[in-house]
């Protein structure tokens, strides 16, 4: 992700201001040095100081005047896509060997769902489809009320797959009697770690924000993938993806067994909410409590971890399925 978020350009201000140094703010970013000179050079204010406010609006102010043009819509990436597809390369393979082929070259650094889009969207898609192996293969959803340009589960990498590291999220929402209000719940793959809020609604705006909201504060190495249902909910996951810097999937209609995690932990928040439970008596209080009590509860899965031990310790215990 070439476009610094809010939160790092936060950072950026607060370090800069502190007189830390370009490197040791891209050290602390986890980005390269010429990120954040760029930055600042873009960016900065005449007298040499930084603010992330203004820094973000500059930002979005150049992003809504210059031409939307897309990342397969370059010939140059198009082709270094086209030529690996035939050699039925996957999308996170290519996306991936790109990256190590060209790391300073931005045109060539592309999501794994990025592809599979253009390959849903381009006018020779059952062509590209047939190079996919079997098991990155497209799987068609039901027309009805499907979600625009989602990215099904098979693209997802295999390291979220495999539970090798903390940051890959699986969502869903629990409704409240009468539909009238419900949570949204958040739950890492490895770690079980549980992040959820009140939802007032479930438009897609105010899912998408609750989700940012709850996702902002977390170092990019603590955020990789979100994993949803096809609830329209979750209509608005590319500018999830766009705010947050994460790659956005979506299960198979009627294959909740795929987002297993998350189903499992929303039982076990059925132990303090029952059915009926109307939502919008919880008190935010009593939920942040809930969730406290969850994460901090050790874990047969987790070598008898509790989730937070897992999640911001680091630990290597081998998780369950």
């Amino acid at each position: 992700m070439a476009q610094l978020i809010m939160v790092e350009r936060e950072t950026v201000s607060q370090m800069w201001s502190a007189g830390h140094s370009r490197k040791a703010i891209a050290e602390r970013l986890g980005r390269d040095p010429s990120t954040i000179g760029r930055e600042l050079k873009r960016n900065g204010l005449a007298d040499g100081s930084y603010s992330a406010i203004a820094a973000q609006q500059r930002a979005v102010v150049r992003r809504r005047e210059r031409p939307l043009v897309r990342k397969l819509q370059r010939p140059e990436l198009n082709a270094a896509v086209r030529s690996r597809l035939t050699k039925e390369w996957s999308p996170d393979q290519i996306a991936g060997r790109l990256a190590c082929d060209h790391p300073d070259d931005q045109r060539f650094h592309v999501r794994p769902q990025t592809i599979y889009a253009w390959i849903e969207q381009d006018c020779h898609s059952e062509h590209w489809k047939s190079y996919l192996c079997r098991g990155g293969r497209l799987k068609k959803s039901p027309r009805t009320g499907r979600i625009p340009r989602q990215v099904q589960i098979d693209g997802r990498p295999e390291e979220a797959n495999r539970r090798e590291r903390p940051g890959d999220f699986e969502g869903d929402t629990i409704v409240s009697r009468g539909k009238r209000s419900g949570l949204l719940t958040l739950v890492d793959r490895k770690s079980r770690y549980l992040l959820a809020a009140k939802l007032k609604d479930r438009t897609a705006r105010r899912t998408r924000k609750k989700i940012e909201r709850l996702l902002r504060d977390l170092p990019p190495d603590q955020r990789h993938t979100a994993t949803f249902d096809n609830g329209k909910e979750f209509s608005e996951h590319e500018a999830l993806a766009q705010n947050l810097g994460i790659n956005v999937f979506f299960a198979h209609p009627y294959a909740s067994w795929e987002r297993g995690t998350c189903e499992n932990t929303n039982g076990l928040l059925r132990q303090y909410y029952p059915k009926g439970t109307d939502f919008a008596e919880v008190s935010h209080q009593d939920l942040a409590q809930t969730v406290e009590s969850l994460n901090q509860r050790p874990r047969k899965c987790l070598g008898y971890k509790t989730p937070s031990e897992v999640f911001f310790g680091n630990s290597s215990s081998p998780p369950c399925d």
